[in-house]
């Protein structure tokens, strides 16, 4: 398995900011002592639910201060930013780190990001593919020009180029049939979130094969990846009690904060079940718990890369308890 922790520079109580992001970059650069292969940065705005607003700044900063552990966006917004400047800001981390940093991008949600940066609404619900095909270009291309419904400018030599062939490390956030597809017609792999259980990804990860077949290329040849809830403890009891007592708060107030820019209605559900229900689809319990957990989602869905949220307990010393944990005691069972 290709194990990996997800940051959300979660803030769980009022409180200093640069505290809770200093804390987020203190679990990454925990992360790579753990043995953690990767370590993933999610990006939202005006929210208390993540703090990071910019994940390719935050995945920048992360490489600088480690040595070998891959670094990745989890996700980069496509809807509120230019493909071009999305392209360029990943040719400048991909030559500089190496080759360590990995770009996750995804089409978002329609929350007031769009009104605030001027994207619009139009952006999140049209644009997608069309956002997906011109960074794609500019990741492989030499010289790019655009021609579309939304992006249209002369050819302009890429400037830098990446380094690595055939394009640097892209992978596709996906919550429906379509982006699955759209996924798929690009060869590159997906990232499943948190709120899908075994079944419902194993229906993308099918849905994804067909798409791909369908237009030539071959369904295996990419690595899909899954993120998780992990909290590790003695017993699993203790475990989803430490959850428990953190996380419904958190999701009540992070998640409530979002607002649409249209004002179109949309369900939220209940903090406390949500809870109990990523704790019993994830793993949360014993190192042995974990272990058994991920193996399960593995030989369900075919997935085998896991980004891990480590954050739950919502106090950074416990965040780095369980790091330290998680690589002692489930990481080497899985390897």
């Amino acid at each position: 398995m290709k194990l990996g922790i997800f940051l959300l520079a979660a803030q769980f109580d009022a409180g200093d900011h640069g505290a809770v992001l200093t804390a987020a970059m203190d679990a990454g650069i925990a992360a790579e002592e753990a043995g953690f292969d990767e370590a993933w940065i999610a990006e939202h705005h005006f929210v208390p639910y993540g703090l990071c607003p910019s994940a390719v700044a935050f995945a920048a900063m992360l490489l600088g201060r480690t040595r070998g552990i891959g670094v990745g966006t989890a996700i980069s917004v496509l809807s509120t930013q230019h493909p071009v400047a999305l392209g360029e800001q990943t040719a400048l981390l991909d030559q500089l780190s190496g080759g360590r940093f990995t770009l996750g991008v995804g089409r978002g949600g329609p929350w007031v990001d769009l009104e605030v940066f001027g994207t619009g609404l139009r952006r999140h619900d049209e644009a997608f593919p069309e956002s997906l095909d011109l960074l794609m270009r500019w990741l492989t291309h030499h010289r790019v020009g655009a021609e579309g419904d939304h992006f249209a400018f002369r050819k302009v030599p890429v400037v830098p180029r990446p380094r690595t062939y055939p394009h640097p490390p892209v992978i596709v956030a996906c919550t429906s049939r379509e982006s699955a597809s759209l996924a798929a017609r690009h060869g590159l792999p997906m990232l499943l979130g948190m709120h899908a259980d075994d079944a419902e990804r194993a229906a993308m990860v099918r849905t994804y094969e067909c798409a791909a077949s369908a237009c030539g290329r071959d369904p295996k040849a990419v690595r899909h990846a899954a993120a998780c809830v992990a909290q590790v403890a003695d017993t699993r009891r203790e475990a989803t009690e430490v959850l428990r007592r953190s996380m419904p708060k958190w999701l009540r107030r992070g998640l409530s904060a979002h607002v649409t820019v249209d004002d179109r209605q949309r369900h939220m559900r209940d903090p406390a079940e949500y809870t109990d229900f990523l704790c019993r689809i994830h793993p949360v319990g014993s190192p042995a718990d974990c272990v058994r957990a991920l193996e399960r989602t593995a030989e369900r869905t075919g997935i085998d890369r896991f980004l891990l949220f480590t954050e739950g307990a919502g106090a950074p010393s416990v965040t780095l308890e369980n790091v330290t944990r998680l690589g002692k005691e489930v990481l080497p069972a899985l390897r």
